[in-house]
């Protein structure tokens, strides 16, 4: 096996030469392309468990010590601290304050709000405030 690191390569990828597709081989491939593609995410509500895509989801939000996971119009739990959360996250997603990740994808509006912070709205009608602290990382998510 070769690992080649280096800081010129932006994306990670795999090669696999082989003279054969070998049950080792079919696994390893399985396994790289789940790593890489990282869009699925575990939720429960109640004691039910479901596997949501990322792009479903509009909004991680913490609420009452515990982080929801909203979609279209249902809400989830997730177990994971919200910064754990925003690791695996694509550039889809943008921190708003310290207790609220959105999907870009989702945003319905953005307006001007109180003491010079900002007001989100998505698509599914659900309102949060950009705080100042988070506008310029927004701002630069959206390429304003």
């Amino acid at each position: 096996m070769n690992l080649f690191v280096s800081k010129d390569i932006d994306e990670p990828y795999a090669d696999i030469h082989t003279n054969e597709l070998t049950d080792n081989v079919t696994k390893a491939i399985s396994i790289l392309e789940s790593e890489e593609s990282n869009d699925m995410l575990a939720v429960k509500k109640g004691s039910d468990i479901t596997l949501l895509e990322l792009q479903d989801v509009f909004m991680f939000r913490v609420e009452n010590k515990q982080v929801k996971v909203y979609t279209q119009n249902v809400e989830y739990i997730i177990k994971k601290p919200l910064y754990q959360v925003e690791e695996g996250l694509n550039q889809s997603f943008v921190r708003i304050s310290k207790t609220t990740i959105v999907n870009l994808k989702k945003v319905e509006r953005v307006a001007p709000s109180l003491k010079g912070m900002m007001f989100i709205e998505l698509k599914n009608g659900l309102k949060d405030n950009i705080s100042r602290k988070y506008l310029p990382g927004f701002k630069e998510a959206l390429d304003l």
